[in-house]
């Protein structure tokens, strides 16, 4: 009887010299800074299961971290893009590709997937509008993500109306009502 990889692998499981020979063999592909056997799927699941492996249970996956892990881009981010509660302690942590800021969170934005914690895809959305500072690359992922989980520009707008004083919340809905455009509304 032939045992079955797990459908993430890291250097939690393996050595590195493990993961590359497999690499090497053909027998997993990259999925971030771990591996998948060649017949599991990519998917929603296996892309958080992979982040997961590296961020602490606190920290929450956003921006083009999040939009990546529902499937809105095909390649993860450079540097994972994390948020903790403003409420929450937080300290730095040891993983080089984190870019951690501290955030008012309702418990309403965050989903939980494969045990990482990552804001829903309407508040990955509105975060991307309103803080990115390449917004003409994010503007497809937005409408990927959108069109992906049904999002509409009042649904965005809903999100960002529940909050007082919200930063950059013109700037959102005038590059939400150029990179949602034709989507249905609501």
């Amino acid at each position: 009887m032939t045992s079955r990889l797990p459908a993430v692998l890291s250097t939690a499981d393996l050595p590195r010299a493990e993961l590359c020979a497999l690499r090497l063999d053909g027998e997993v592909y990259d999925i971030d800074d771990c591996v998948s056997p060649i017949d599991e799927i990519c998917s929603t699941l296996t892309r958080a299961a992979a982040l997961g492996v590296y961020l602490p249970a606190r920290l929450v996956a956003e921006q083009r971290s999040a939009a990546w892990v529902w499937g809105a881009t095909l390649f993860p981010p450079t540097q994972h893009q994390v948020c903790a509660d403003i409420a929450a302690r937080t300290r730095p942590v040891g993983y080089p590709r984190l870019l951690l800021r501290e955030v008012v969170l309702d418990p309403a934005d965050v989903d939980e997937i494969a045990g990482l914690r990552l804001t829903n895809p309407v508040r990955t959305v509105v975060d991307l509008a309103r803080f990115s500072t390449r917004f003409e690359e994010d503007a497809d992922t937005c409408r990927s993500l959108a069109l992906l989980a049904g999002i509409t520009l009042d649904d965005c707008e809903q999100l960002m109306n529940r909050r007082r004083n919200l930063p950059n919340k013109k700037l959102a809905l005038r590059r939400l009502a150029r990179a949602l455009v034709g989507l249905s509304q609501s």
